[in-house]
């Protein structure tokens, strides 16, 4: 799936997209992997409440500042998103059952632009067990 962010920060909700993956798959039981292999993006699962949006890329700039002096930085201006994707992680897997993925019921899965805006690709993969 490709993806357009239009910010240098921003968690774009891909829960429907991959709903539709599913269904689409055919897959009634399994797993569904969500990655990218961009190393300034990343894949989490949340809450998508605008507060806590805002909160997470607050924790980031907290603990990962942009405008610190970061050693990549001398290759490529970027450093802080490559340092905020290493804890986000690049990917989740959700349990696929009834043809649906599981998530709780306030659960939704983001896409993470940390380097952006740029144009973005995810990887959906289902595997029926």
């Amino acid at each position: 799936m490709d993806i357009k962010t239009t910010t240098q920060t921003e968690l774009i909700d891909i829960t429907d997209r991959v709903r539709a993956a599913v269904r689409e798959s055919g897959v009634k039981d399994g797993i569904c992997v969500i990655s990218t292999r961009h190393s300034t993006g990343s894949i989490i699962i949340n809450e998508n409440e605008r507060g806590l949006r805002n909160d997470i890329l607050g924790m980031l700039e907290n603990l990962i500042p942009e405008n610190k002096s970061y050693a990549h930085n001398q290759i490529d201006n970027n450093a802080h998103a490559h340092l905020r994707a290493v804890l986000l992680g690049m990917s989740e897997t959700v349990p696929v059952e009834d043809g649906h993925p599981v998530l709780g019921t306030w659960q939704s899965i983001f896409f993470v632009e940390l380097d952006g805006p740029r144009k973005r690709t995810v990887n959906i993969k289902i595997v029926e067990s």
